[in-house]
Order: structure tokens, then C-alpha cells, then sequence
């Protein structure tokens, strides 16, 4: 089987190499949209303004967004999570850390110890929320992750995860009763 080779004649001219018809172009773009701004409204059809006035105008978000993650509880008060190792085996990004300690209830074998989720690291997949055969976590909040300065205040503990923007209690399979949209859960 013979290949084919297709030579191309590269330009020999001094302009062309410099790019200077495509600089020309790029910059006439910019001006012709910078006068077109300057001299048409906002509200105009003809405007291209495309900046949002973003603390004035917030731009809706899809029905789809998920939000911060956050912990479920039980009716006494304690995290529903039994450290089953889920979360943190299916996450792709391997932000989950979880770290499994005895509990003194006869009916539940292991509780999360810590349980810390790195929001930097995180690619808000929702798997850890799919795969938890507890219910235990959700991404429901519609809450954005806090802004902050230095790497330790993105990595969300149970502290904060437990309580992300109210007491979130839910029934066990059932709808969300305090901090949620009012929709069933997903699986």
C-alpha cells in the first residue's frame, strides 16, 4: 500500500511570515467592535456588548447545578455516613478522604472519624452521591464554593459539611425536609 504525500508550498514572502495580514485583521475585529460599542446602547439590537453587570444582574443557573456537598444526619443528631469507603473509591479526582473509626451503637458497625472533601480538587461529577448506599452525602445545596485565600479553606471537614447553609435532615430514602430544594434524592 503506497501513502500519499500531499507537499505544501510555504509562502516565501517576508509579510506573510510575520503574521502582519492576520495582525491587521485581528486589530481591525478589535476596533470595529470597540467604536460599535461606543457608539450603540446596551438595550440597542445592534449592540454586542457581552459583559454581564455580574452583583446587578446574575445570570440564571441551569436546573442541573449541583452545588457544595454536604452530610446527612439521623434523627439523633449524628452523621449517617458508616465509612463504607464508597465515596472515596469512585471519585475520579480522589478528593474524598475518609477515615473509618469503631462506634459504640450496636447497630451501626463504623462511623467516619474524618471525613474531608478537597473542593479544589473536586470535578463535582456527583459519583460519591450516586454510589452512597446510605444516602449519606448530596450535592444539593446550590451553593457555590466559599471563596478564600489560602488552600486549607477549600478542603471542606465534617464540620462544615454537615452544616453548609442550615441543619439538613433528611428521612432515609425520602425527600429533604430542611436545607434542600424540596426534590427527592436521585437513586
Amino acid at each position: 500500500m503506497a501513502v500519499k504525500v500531499r507537499v505544501v508550498e510555504r509562502p516565501d514572502d517576508w509579510a506573510v511570515r510575520a503574521f502582519l495580514p492576520e495582525l491587521g485583521r485581528g486589530l481591525w475585529t478589535v476596533w470595529r467592535h470597540f467604536f460599535r460599542n461606543l457608539l450603540t446602547s446596551k438595550k440597542s439590537p445592534r449592540s454586542w456588548i457581552a459583559t454581564e453587570e455580574y452583583p446587578e444582574e446574575r445570570h440564571p443557573y441551569p436546573e442541573r447545578f449541583r452545588g457544595l456537598h454536604r452530610l446527612m444526619t439521623r434523627d439523633d443528631g449524628r452523621v449517617r455516613c458508616v465509612a463504607c469507603m464508597c465515596c472515596p473509591t469512585i471519585c475520579p479526582a480522589h478528593c474524598i478522604t475518609v477515615v473509618a473509626a469503631d462506634t459504640d451503637d450496636p447497630n451501626i458497625e463504623k462511623y467516619p472519624e474524618v471525613f474531608e472533601i478537597d473542593e479544589l480538587r473536586c470535578v463535582a461529577c456527583g459519583y460519591c452521591v450516586e454510589y452512597c448506599p446510605c444516602d449519606a452525602i448530596r450535592m444539593d445545596t446550590g451553593v457555590h464554593v466559599p471563596v478564600g485565600g489560602k488552600r486549607h479553606q477549600f478542603i471542606l471537614d465534617k464540620g462544615k459539611l454537615m452544616d453548609p447553609k442550615g441543619r439538613s435532615i433528611a428521612v432515609q430514602g425520602g425527600t429533604l425536609h430542611a436545607a434542600g430544594r424540596g426534590q427527592a434524592p436521585s437513586h
